[in-house]
């Protein structure tokens, strides 16, 4: 695996929107084609004393970002009361859903790399079998991906969607598509339940378990409260299919101790070399 290439240890980042009070250092605004990359070291000093405190990132292909450094900024409380933190109630707030798409009309780049992610985990906990997603959102838009990364044919396994608020398959499935803590990141477990799980971005999930009004414009007046309308146009849809960020399926599935297997390890040199 490479290594990450800049930067200290413990460093605290945020985005570029809620920094206040630094300005670029010149001579260290390296970079490629449309921004900085951060290679010459922090390129963000304190406007008051002029010493080097962050590291601003926003070259193409990278997350805009504020990289502080920790010897550099010392963490001092606002005063205001803290909110309560996020749990999984959360999760049905309608808030809380990320949708598929971006405003431009193709895939959402969160999308891409969650599923990513969660085919690394379902690779790992299926050993490479074929797998029957539940129908519904969850086989439109993934079905492609998961038929793509995994073979097709008989001895499939079957997967299923649980997690808080939705009651889980019964017979049980295989393995259970379950979503992240929003704040500990920890993938979400049916009680008394040690079989087969993998998480999913909390906000995908949300999506997939918690679709919501499909309308994309409202109507007020016409229906009475609850009913909904079945003569919306079908959502938009890029002119493709849903496709994982592989470098994300990558990194996610060579970090899993199941790659460790001969099945997997088979399944890994062969992907590739695709």
């Amino acid at each position: 695996m490479y290594s990450i290439s800049f930067g200290a240890r413990n460093r605290i980042v945020i985005a570029p929107g809620d920094s206040r009070s630094m300005a670029l250092i010149p001579e260290k605004c390296e970079g490629y084609c449309r921004g900085v990359d951060g290679r010459g070291g922090p390129n963000l000093a304190c406007d008051g004393c002029g010493r080097a405190v962050a590291t601003r990132l926003d070259d193409c292909g990278m997350w805009q970002t504020v990289w502080l450094e920790p010897a550099a900024v010392v963490r001092r409380s606002s005063g205001l009361p803290a909110g309560p933190p996020p749990d999984w109630d959360d999760l049905e707030h309608a808030g809380h859903r990320v949708p598929p798409l971006e405003p431009d009309g193709s895939w959402s780049r969160r999308w891409e790399a969650a599923v990513g992610v969660a085919l690394a985990h379902l690779v790992a906990a299926t050993e490479d079998h074929p797998v029957t997603l539940p129908a519904g959102p969850v086989a439109e838009l993934l079905g492609h991906a998961v038929g793509r990364y995994l073979p097709a044919g008989p001895n499939a396994r079957i997967g299923g969607l649980a997690g808080p608020g939705i009651r889980t398959p019964r017979p049980r499935p295989d393995v259970l598509l379950v979503p992240r803590h929003p704040l500990t990141g920890a993938p979400w477990h049916p009680p008394g339940d040690a079989g087969a799980v993998v998480p999913l971005d909390s906000g995908v999930w949300a999506y997939l378990a918690h679709p919501g009004e499909t309308s994309p414009m409202p109507a007020t007046g016409v229906l009475p409260e609850g009913v909904l309308r079945d003569d919306y146009p079908l959502p938009p849809r890029p002119r493709y299919p849903l496709t994982p960020h592989h470098r994300a399926f990558e990194d996610t599935l060579v970090r899993l101790p199941a790659v460790r297997g001969l099945r997997l390890r088979r399944y890994r040199d062969a992907s590739r070399q695709t």
